[in-house]
């Protein structure tokens, strides 16, 4: 197992040559635009997420000014970045931080926890990139690097692991390097170790990599399936929330039915949009987004 002294420096050198310029690690990235940007960037790229942001943070450049807003503002302005109970978790978070935390994002990891939306990961994220903390930051490319340089396995489990958060937690430089380490790890699971098509030759942990010395031994755990879209409920619902965002006020019923053909899917996505807060139904059976 390599030790962490041996990762560090070629991966900060490495990171200090390619990271990529994003306007929320900027030195004047206010912790509330770092914590937006965590949550857009769950499970969805950057180059969707840019745009998105930025036009967030133009519009609501506080957690208070998000939090004047009501809820259906924040899924309109989502746009299509998909999972849109973020938007709504967001807008839970803005609340929180505004009536709880005199409209400042809190620096306490501990404290991060208990706003609405905010998991392990994300409160990881925000006290490391906002307030400069000292912690495991594990997303999905951080546990893929670690799961190959490391451990000498080609993918991570599905769900985090005790054991995981253990390694992380061991490889932790000191305060000044942890967070650059962070976003370092991660930005290489983006960029080289990527998930399907890693470019060892560009690594700069190649000579150091477990799996690479192993032979790059295959995957042996469950089947890795892909996520398929087209024609489920998830897409039905993308449909349905569309017209929701783009009428600025309740609609018919019909222009909701005329948006997708199979009725009792259509039925079903409608009421389970309903149910998670993300429309609402009025009395004359009209529909919007949450007021």
């Amino acid at each position: 197992m390599p030790e962490s002294n041996l990762l560090l420096e070629p991966v900060l050198s490495w990171y200090a040559d390619n990271a990529r310029d994003l306007p929320w690690r900027t030195e004047d990235a206010s912790p509330w635009s770092i914590l937006v940007s965590e949550i857009m960037l769950q499970q969805t790229p950057v180059v969707r997420v840019l745009p998105i942001w930025t036009e967030w943070m133009e519009r609501w450049p506080t957690p208070a000014a998000l939090a004047k807003e009501p809820p259906g503002e924040a899924v309109r302005h989502w746009g299509r970045l998909g999972y849109p109970r973020r938007a709504l978790n967001l807008h839970a978070c803005a609340r929180a931080i505004t009536d709880e935390h005199d409209g400042e994002v809190p620096a306490d990891h501990a404290t991060l926890l208990t706003l609405p939306g905010i998991g392990e990961y994300t409160a990881a994220a925000v006290a490391s990139f906002a307030f400069r903390g000292r912690h495991a930051v594990l997303d999905t490319n951080v546990r893929r690097v670690l799961a190959r340089a490391v451990t000498g396995e080609e993918y991570p489990p599905k769900a985090t692991t005790p054991a995981e958060r253990r390694l992380a937690a061991s490889l932790l430089p000191g305060e000044e390097d942890a967070p650059v380490w962070a976003v370092a790890v991660m930005e290489l699971g983006a960029l080289v170790c990527t998930a399907r098509a890693p470019r060892c030759a560009d690594c700069p942990i190649v000579g150091l990599c477990a799996w690479r010395l192993a032979g790059k031994p295959p995957y042996e755990g469950p089947a890795r399936k892909g996520q398929t879209y087209a024609g489920t409920d998830r897409q039905c619902r993308g449909r349905l929330l569309a017209v929701l965002r783009q009428a600025h006020g309740a609609v018919p019923k019909d222009a909701l039915d005329v948006v997708w053909d199979d009725a009792p899917q259509r039925e079903r996505a409608l009421d389970g949009l309903v149910a998670d807060g993300l429309a609402e139904v009025l009395d004359d059976g009209t529909y919007r987004l949450p007021a």
